[in-house]
């Protein structure tokens, strides 16, 4: 099973109006977590890179303020033919608490690969968890 962890420090300019981190940087970094673990899985296959199709479910659960750590993991729950499920969470820690989960998102990626007039087409990645 492909498990792979990110990290990113909240510094002032990825904060909100209210002082917490800005939901769409959440979301951004979660992303990035996501691609990483489908680039993993699709190693040695025919998609040479996936993009994002969905968020298909997300909760911020706790704020996160500047100077905290946003700890992420990503795993692989499910695959399709070029289709990749990811589950997504982020914990916060800070210098008083250990990691507390703070958001958790569901993303599906699809493999494709170039074309050679520069268009991208989806591809089976013909791998299974």
């Amino acid at each position: 099973m492909i498990v792979t962890r990110y990290s990113q420090l909240v510094m002032p300019q990825d904060t909100n109006v209210i002082g917490t981190l800005f939901g769409g940087q959440m979301v951004s970094w979660m992303d990035i977590a996501a691609g990483k673990t489908a680039h993993r899985f699709l190693k040695g296959t025919a998609g040479e890179v996936a993009v994002t199709r969905a968020i298909d479910a997300m909760e911020f659960k706790e704020p996160v303020h500047v100077g905290n750590w946003v700890n992420f993991t990503a795993k692989i729950v499910e695959t399709g033919h070029s289709s990749i499920v990811i589950k997504v969470d982020a914990y916060k820690e800070s210098h008083e608490d250990d990691q507390i989960l703070a958001c958790t998102a569901m993303f599906t990626m699809v493999s494709v690969k170039k074309n050679k007039d520069g268009s991208y087409q989806k591809v089976n990645h013909q791998k299974s968890i």
